[in-house]
Formats: C-alpha cells, structure tokens, sequence
C-alpha cells in the first residue's frame, strides 16, 4: 500500500519536506533574532539617555556632530534668545500640546534652537513666556533634528506664522535669517513653568514598524513549517486512500474496467444475432413489393 512513496514523485516531495522545514526554521529564528537585537537595542537607548542625566555638562561643540554615542548627552551652551516659535501637535503624557521651541544666538554665529518647555492645548503665542533677556547658559540633552514623516513628527506645511512642524536645520534655516546648528537641546528643567520635555532615544533604536515587521516575518515562517507539514499529509493520505481503493476494485482503473467489460460483452451478443439474420448490401435498394 505504500509502494508509491518510492516512486520518483514522492521522493522530490519528500526532499523538498525534509529541505523546507529546516530552511524556514532558520529564516523564523533569524527574523526572531533581529527583533530580539532591536528590543534590546531600544533599552539600551533608553538606559543611555537615562544615564546621560547624571554625566557632567560639555560644550556644545565638543559633542557635534549628533551620533548614537552623543545622542542624549548633556550639552551646555552660551549665548543670548532670538526668535522664538512654537512646534504643534506634540503630546505629553498622552495629552497635546505644544514645543516653546527659542533660538539661541551664540558666540560662532550660529544658533542653537532650545526647547524650554511643553504647554497643553492649541498653540498660542499669547500663552508661551517670553525667553529671558541678556546672555544665558543653557543646559539640557542633546538632540539631532528631527524628520519631517518620521518618529511622529508632523510632515505638514502652511503652518502659520511663528510655527514650525519639526525641530531641524532643513527647516528652521528658512524661518531665520541666520545659520542654525544641525542639532537642538532640551532644558532639564522647564523654563517659566513650562514642562521640562524629556529627552528621546537616538533615531533607529526604538521599536518602531521595522522591529514589528521582523515580528511579522517570523510568524509567517513558522506559520509556513506547519502549512508543509500540512500539505504533506494530506497528499499522503490521499494516495493510501486511491491505493487501498485500487486494492478493493474500485476508483477509475476499476471503473473503467468494468466499462471496458461491459461493451465487449454487448458486442459479443450483437454479433451473436447477426449471425441468424442476412445482412444487405452496401448500395443495393431493396425491391418495390
């Protein structure tokens, strides 16, 4: 009955099964561990930034360009406010508000953009506190800019005056008439009451849609090895049942048998008659009674 799995047929399925489970084993394990690097990259961001509070400010500029290694580091600057604008659509503690976003002019010529501090609602200019005057030291953690599109950042435009939708030089550098550092900070303290904003993790290090896509994938292919185990089965369980039924008599091969049989037994009779009974002539008309 179980002859036909050393047919040709059923030894290419059989190796493609005893291929395909391992192969999807490795990719599902693969897939798993990439998601287990970027969990675990995520915390020790988050470690990072929580560590980087407690470290002795630097300037600046010893700290630039922004990388994952100075991505939350405490950075002090000097210099005295400029322009001040306000980021919508930010949220805090699963409430909105807004960024008192304020550029700070330093001693290089460029300036520095400095969040100070968090309000809840829409944004108005009425309700952000006015930045000290005269020259100040800021201390907070350093960010780089922000992507307009990514991490939650909002990529719309037509904001009004005195808004901008994301944190970035790209950005800021058509607002102002000067050079903005490729970075901002944010105060460790709120200014003026405001709510201190907490610093972010570096960028590529959050769980964010590609660590879930790696979630995903793994899923699918383990979801793949019991779809093979599935399909093998069932076509073993198809050809023992045409084989057991060949064994009985029956299926098509039996059917058409049987068949077979039949029409030569009704042309045997048929012949058997004809013999009793004259057969006319191809072409000749039988006479007019």
């Amino acid at each position: 009955m179980y002859r036909f799995l050393l047919t040709p047929r059923w030894w290419a399925i059989n190796v493609f099964l005893l291929l395909s489970i391992p192969f999807c084993v490795f990719m599902g394990s693969w897939q798993l561990g990439r998601f287990e690097d970027r969990v675990d990259n995520h915390r020790e961001a988050e470690a990072q930034v929580a560590d980087a509070k407690k470290d002795r400010p630097r300037p600046l500029d010893d700290l630039l360009p922004v990388t994952k290694a100075t991505s939350g580091k405490q950075a002090s600057a000097t210099g005295r406010y400029d322009t001040q604008l306000l980021v919508p659509g930010r949220t805090l503690d699963d409430k909105d508000g807004y960024y008192v976003l304020t550029l700070l002019r330093t001693g290089t010529g460029r300036a520095l953009p400095v969040v100070r501090g968090w309000l809840p609602g829409e944004p108005d200019p009425a309700k952000a506190p006015a930045p000290p005057a005269g020259e100040v030291t800021v201390t907070g953690a350093l960010q780089a800019s922000e992507t307009p599109g990514s991490n939650g950042v909002s990529a719309r435009s037509g904001l009004p005056e005195g808004q901008t939708a994301a944190i970035s030089a790209a950005s800021l550098i058509n607002l102002v008439p000067y050079d903005v550092y490729d970075a901002w900070v944010t105060l460790n303290r709120g200014d003026s009451g405001m709510r201190a904003v907490p610093a972010s993790a570096p960028g590529g290090t959050g769980l964010d849609l590609k660590a879930f896509q790696n979630l995903g994938y793994t899923a699918e292919w383990f979801a793949f090895v019991g779809f093979v185990i599935f399909m093998w089965f069932r076509l073993f369980r198809r050809e023992v049942e045409l084989a057991r039924d060949a064994e009985l008599g029956l299926g098509p091969a039996a059917d058409a048998t049987d068949t077979a049989d039949a029409t030569d037994t009704a042309d045997a009779a048929d012949a058997a008659d004809g013999d009793d009974v004259p057969r006319q002539a191809s072409g000749v008309s039988s006479p007019v009674q």
